[in-house]
């Protein structure tokens, strides 16, 4: 059985600002959990995320088992990884078919330049693979690809510490997702961990981790959503739940983005305003450092007629889906372009015209975040939206949350 969400929006009389309860961030709680399996003193941690991912990655480090099935949670494989070379004595690490296609060579090949024993056991380069723990510190200082998933600095950073000579990393390249390795070292901080980020040298000597207690903020990607559903609006407003102005987060910049797709956002204390204000016609853009916002971004952008010039969209091919293509297949059916015109750069090029439709039915392509950045589009035309339950691996009361604004959501059950 395959299930179908049908979702519409009819405006509403309420003249109540709708009140959005964000989910805690998984990237904040994912760093926390590895942290805190790292530190031989007890750190509590509040808010963690009911995300899919988090659960999947908490249960893993409480199970501590031979093998560990991390399913489609990426972070889950590249930090646990890491993690293994220095806990336990052996373990196989899996996932999902999708999973097993989605590299981890670079971050393989760095740990064993460390001295960690990492066998592939299917495919080389990519998953399933046995990890043996640490037996001798080969190097301190290594050098490592930045440009294809930070998730793999974020990895070695925090198992740095327990080194006996700790870790000294030189990222190569273009620095993929930059703000991600700093929120990593961020949080290491809070749990007593110095180091040093000069250019694109980290260095970090042995330490030990310190207990603390830290609170999990709302997660800012889950935020992006709403920000579109506002700029989508008819001069609609609402106010977000959990997020703090000064965020480790990178995806806070959606704030800005935003600015020009016709939203403004206003700190009252710690709750976030949102209000529909004028467009820009065309934008550039560059997702290097921000490739979860892409989506929503386009997308939205898309809707508003706004011509997007577009860099950093690389690590999107290697994401639960390659989100490129997936985009591309279900922009086209809105009557939008989205062209790579040269290496690396790429245009969206909105509908000439103004189109009515019954209903747009999306392709989710087990993505989550392909679901919610279509969802504001309801506003606009009916949308039929494929396997809406994948929302869980970051967002699992998305849909409640879009009936509090107004969304009508009726889910259908058919046969495959």
């Amino acid at each position: 059985m395959k299930e179908s969400l049908f979702i519409t929006y009819t405006t509403s009389p309420n003249t109540d600002i709708p009140t959005i309860q964000l989910s805690p961030s998984k990237s904040e709680s994912n760093r926390a959990l590895i942290i805190q399996a790292l530190s031989k003193k007890n750190s509590i941690l509040h808010n963690l995320s009911d995300a899919r991912d988090t659960k999947t990655l908490s249960r893993l480090l409480q199970e501590n088992n031979k093998l560990m099935n991390v399913l489609d949670a990426g972070t889950a494989m590249r930090f646990l990884t890491a993690y293994l070379s220095i806990h336990g004595e052996s373990h196989i690490l899996t996932g999902t078919e999708r999973m097993q296609q989605r590299p981890i060579k670079i971050l393989v090949e760095a740990l064993k330049s460390i001295g960690t024993s990492i066998e592939y056991l299917n495919n080389e380069g990519f998953p399933p693979i046995k990890i043996s723990r640490l037996q001798e510190q080969q190097k301190h200082r290594i050098s490592i690809n930045g440009s294809v998933s930070s998730q793999y600095i974020s990895a070695l950073l925090m198992i740095a510490p327990r080194l006996p000579k700790g870790l000294e990393l030189e990222i190569l390249g273009n620095i993929s997702s930059k703000p991600y390795i700093e929120m990593t070292l961020q949080l290491m901080h809070i749990f007593g961990i110095q180091y040093t980020f000069e250019t694109n040298i980290i260095k970090i000597p042995h330490q030990e981790y310190l207990s603390n207690e830290y609170t999990i903020e709302a997660d800012w990607s889950g935020a992006s959503y709403w920000f579109s559903t506002i700029a989508l609006s008819q001069n609609k407003k609402l106010k977000l739940l959990g997020l703090r102005k000064n965020s480790y987060q990178g995806d806070s910049y959606i704030r800005e983005i935003m600015e020009g797709l016709g939203v403004k956002s206003t700190f009252r204390g710690n709750d976030l305003y949102l209000e529909k204000y004028q467009t820009k016609s065309e934008l550039t853009l560059d997702f290097t450092s921000y490739p979860d916002l892409a989506q929503t971004v386009i997308v939205c952008a898309s809707c508003l007629g706004i011509t997007l010039f577009i860099s950093g969209l690389e690590s999107l091919k290697i994401k639960e889906t390659d989100r490129i293509t997936a985009l591309q297949k279900e922009l086209i059916k809105f009557g939008s372009r989205l062209e790579e015109t040269e290496t690396g750069k790429w245009v969206l090029t909105p509908p000439q015209k103004k189109n009515t439709y019954p209903i747009i039915h999306i392709e989710t392509y087990e993505d989550h975040r392909m679901a919610m950045a279509f969802a504001p589009v309801a506003q606009i035309t009916p949308l039929e939206i494929e396997n809406p339950n994948v929302v869980i691996k970051s967002y699992p009361n998305f849909w409640e949350e879009c009936k509090k604004y107004g969304f009508i959501c009726n889910r259908k059950m058919y046969n495959s």
